[in-house]
């Protein structure tokens, strides 16, 4: 799709806030919390997406000098997808793309009706971090090896930071449609722009189509296949920056291997196909894995990209930060500062110990936090717990000042 628009106070007429929040007063940070060492102290957590949430648990993440973290609530009363009678439906394991092929939703009004259901439900971007280190291994035979080693691979969740209140679903969100000027699928197979995008609308210029233009489009189409899609995006979020700081973060560990540090988002693509017989196929397991391994994709999809007319023109954006009145920046929840300060120390630790997982609370916890002696009674077995938490401690000592994770 094409580049979204920067927001700004003046939302386009299209634009339709998917909450309410009475009463809500936006966090406004002018200045940059300091954050060279990860340092912040944690009262208390918000609990898993998989755990009911409990108010009487909630606290602020940060010192209370700065604004609260949200406290976000179940995740599958947050985010369970409308349901469609009729549907084929499919959701990819790795990505969260969901794909839906429909009679119900070739109707206008019920695909615009789903549409507005499914941009309240947030995308899940993730910060993830990986390093590798190359070894070269000499086999039975004389033969020499490369093998490619992870030497971690960790992963924390952005979502609940794009709620200001995650209890009562509160946050930012705009759904839109793509302006003229942006280069996307307007009911075609190439990109393109709107006709007369050149010209604004004070001087004549055609203004855009909005959802419900979009959908009868649609749906007036006598295209054998054609798809519709909307697009999942976490927006004023300064990528660069945090990526910037984990590097120097892991840097700092003395780690010599390869470090990638990536933001990757699951569930940002929705796609919605016309009822027909390709369409489901598509969409079918067994015949994806028949195309697959008869190497007949390599007909199928050009086939399949020639045929199906796309309207890629419906954007749900979550704000992670906006623009306020007088140019200063205000976030939703908290700052990249502040999400540093907060998992700095948790991701320094996990990288330490070589983890292959999604941080979440638990090891927020603990990494703010004492690590616990445990007495056991029996002083011959608390003797060797200590033995083994000492040498534990040494080798990430050692790690740190002669460097780990190079190729060998």
């Amino acid at each position: 799709m094409g580049k979204p628009s920067t927001q700004d106070n003046k939302l386009a007429s299209d634009s339709v806030s998917l909450h309410t929040n009475p009463g809500e007063s936006s966090r406004d940070y002018r200045d940059n919390d300091e954050f060279d060492t990860p340092e912040a102290a944690v009262d208390d957590l918000p609990p898993n997406y998989d755990e009911a949430f409990d108010p009487s648990e909630s606290a602020s993440l940060l010192p209370s000098t700065a604004a609260p973290a949200p406290a976000p609530s179940s995740i599958s009363a947050v985010a369970t997808r409308p349901y469609v009678a009729d549907a084929t439906f499919l959701e990819d394991v790795n990505t969260g793309a969901q794909y839906w092929v429909s009679k119900t939703l070739e109707d206008p009004t019920c695909l615009e009706s789903h549409i507005r259901q499914l941009s309240a439900i947030p995308p899940r971007p993730y910060i993830k971090l990986t390093g590798t280190h190359t070894e070269t291994r000499r086999d039975s035979k004389g033969k020499t090896e490369k093998h490619t080693v992870t030497d971690f691979d960790i992963s924390v969740e952005l979502t609940p930071y794009l709620y200001s209140d995650a209890q009562y679903r509160r946050s930012w969100t705009q759904l839109r449609t793509v302006e003229n000027g942006e280069k996307v699928r307007r009911g075609t197979i190439l990109q393109k722009r709107a006709p007369g995008s050149n010209q604004s609308i004070e001087v004549g210029g055609t203004p855009k189509p909005t959802l419900k233009e979009w959908c009868h489009l649609y749906a007036a189409s006598h295209a054998g296949l054609k798809a519709f899609t909307l697009q999942r995006k976490m927006v004023g979020f300064d990528e660069e920056l945090v990526k910037q700081r984990l590097r120097t973060l892991v840097n700092d560990t003395n780690y010599r291997g390869h470090l990638r540090v990536d933001l990757v988002t699951k569930g940002s693509l929705c796609e919605f196909y016309n009822d027909a017989k390709t369409n489901k196929w598509r969409l079918t397991s067994w015949i994806q894995w028949l195309f697959m391994l008869t190497l007949m994709f390599i007909f199928s999809w050009p086939y399949l990209r020639l045929r199906t007319k796309r309207w890629e023109v419906a954007v749900a954006e979550w704000p992670f930060s906006r623009m306020a009145e007088g140019g200063a920046k205000e976030y939703v929840s908290i700052s990249e500062d502040q999400w540093y300060n907060m998992w700095g120390r948790a991701i320094c630790k996990a990288v330490l110990e070589k983890r292959q997982t999604e941080l979440d609370q638990s090891d927020l916890r603990r990494a703010h936090e004492a690590e616990p002696s445990f007495d056991t009674g029996n002083s011959t077995v608390d003797s060797g717990l200590s033995i083994f938490r000492a040498g534990i401690h040494a080798m990430n000592e050692v790690n740190r000042h002669l460097g780990w994770g190079g190729d060998c």
